[in-house]
């Protein structure tokens, strides 16, 4: 099948599923930064402990992305989704028995397995409904399950904290991952749509070298600022909310429902952003600016604010200037799918979304350990927590300069035709 100027029918039916397939996903990822204080404090867990608690889950994240990318060259993306989503739901279900920082971290390891692979694999299913230039909106839209995730769950989360305890916090996102995975079960289909090959003579069945794909100047910077930005999510998900209770003093109850600024701030920057580069794809603008530039320039505009967080003079000024600083630039995590999957061959789309996602995330793995340690070996907690936003800005800063300079698709995609390859069907040798 050839690629067409249109999505496939129930394309957006697809859409919406995949939605809450990624809301439940970041559901899942915020629950223990939400229950930072109460979970420190049963369990008499050190910052450095819990930091690493928040690293334990991307521990595997990234290795389980690729590994799974790979499988979905092959595999319906219904299926492994489906595992996937069974999977999140039975790890939480441990959570509500006695529980050790032993079995907390081990938990986490395995979600963080399952969990991996979700955003490249829903990617690669719903491009599988849209064609390249109508791509935008859909990326934004499955994208913003992960602030829809926070904006709606965290509320209610943050109730069942209060009200019960952190342990169902974990079991009531058990039963919504399940409830998930039975809607997919019944509804989930597989798209139908092929990209067209990166050459002007290849089939659908073309394929480049992962060595020159991997070693790709645009990939690699896109890379480069998407590490960047998942710095700024990861210290959300794990220290955002610790930051409020434990560092500027607020209840949990008000730090806790003030978690959502960021993810709410994130969802109009990504949507903006995805429609704004799709609208500006489709009138013919390069993607050099409306897949690199656009974005890049807000992660530099982030970087610029984030050192100035501990010498904003109020508690509301420090608050404003984190939302803004770690959510501005939130459109890479739009654009950065759509740079790999054009230039990728459509057979190894799905590993090379993976790759570049284990790539990105494993800023997971780094950032909520170094800012644990960080902020136990301060002098006082709120100057480790600044200390560790100044440092996201130093990184948001080089990470959009690089994307700046050097994410150039089209020239790419240009070099990269050069070494396509069909990769035909052995034939039968002649008598």
């Amino acid at each position: 099948m050839t690629v067409q100027d249109r999505p496939l029918k129930g394309a957006w039916g697809m859409t919406a599923l995949l939605f809450l397939f990624m809301l439940i996903n970041f559901a899942d990822k915020v629950v223990v930064g939400l229950a930072a204080v109460p979970l420190t404090r049963d369990l008499g867990l050190t910052p450095e402990q819990f930091g690493d608690i928040g690293s334990a889950f991307f521990l595997l994240f990234a290795i389980s992305a690729i590994v799974v990318g790979f499988i979905s060259n092959r595999v319906k993306t219904k299926h492994t989704l489906l595992v996937m989503a069974i999977l999140w739901s039975i790890v939480q279900f441990p959570m509500l028995g006695m529980v050790s920082l032993e079995t907390l971290i081990i938990c986490r390891v395995i979600l963080g397995a399952g969990e991996g692979p979700a955003g490249p694999v829903a990617t690669h299913a719903i491009y599988k409904w849209f064609p390249d230039s109508l791509r935008g909106l859909p990326t934004a839209v499955i994208a913003q399950g992960s602030a829809f995730g926070v904006i709606i769950a965290v509320p209610l989360l943050n109730w069942i904290i209060e009200k019960y305890s952190w342990h169902w916090a974990f079991g009531a996102l058990g039963i919504a991952g399940l409830a998930w995975a039975v809607l997919w079960l019944i509804f989930g289909r597989e798209g139908t749509l092929v990209d067209a090959p990166v050459s002007n003579t290849g089939g659908s069945n073309e394929r480049v070298p992962y060595r020159y794909l991997l070693t790709c100047p645009t990939i690699l910077a896109a890379c480069a600022a998407g590490f960047a930005s998942y710095w700024g999510l990861a210290l959300g998900l794990t220290w955002f909310t610790s930051y409020l209770v434990a560092g500027l003093g607020f209840s949990q109850k008000l730090g806790g429902n003030l978690t959502v600024l960021p993810w709410v701030f994130g969802a109009l920057v990504v949507l903006a952003g995805g429609y704004v580069s799709q609208r500006l794809k489709r009138k013919g603008v390069s993607s050099r600016l409306c897949r690199g530039v656009l974005p890049c320039l807000t992660i530099v505009a982030g970087g610029c604010v984030l050192p100035f967080v501990a010498a904003m003079p109020t508690d509301g000024l420090k608050i404003a200037a984190l939302v803004f600083g770690s959510a501005i630039g939130s459109t890479i995590y739009v654009v950065l799918p759509m740079i790999i999957s054009e230039l990728t061959p459509h057979p190894q789309r799905a590993a090379m979304l993976a790759i570049t996602t284990s790539v990105v995330t494993f800023a997971g793995v780094l950032a909520p350990r170094i800012m644990g340690s960080m902020i136990q070996n301060a002098a006082t907690p709120i100057a480790g927590y600044e200390q560790g936003y100044v440092i996201l800005g130093v990184l948001l800063l080089a990470g959009g300069i690089i994307g700046l300079l050097f994410i150039r698709p089209e020239r790419d995609r240009k070099r990269l035709a050069a070494h396509a390859i069909a990769d035909l069907p052995l034939q039968p040798a002649r008598a």
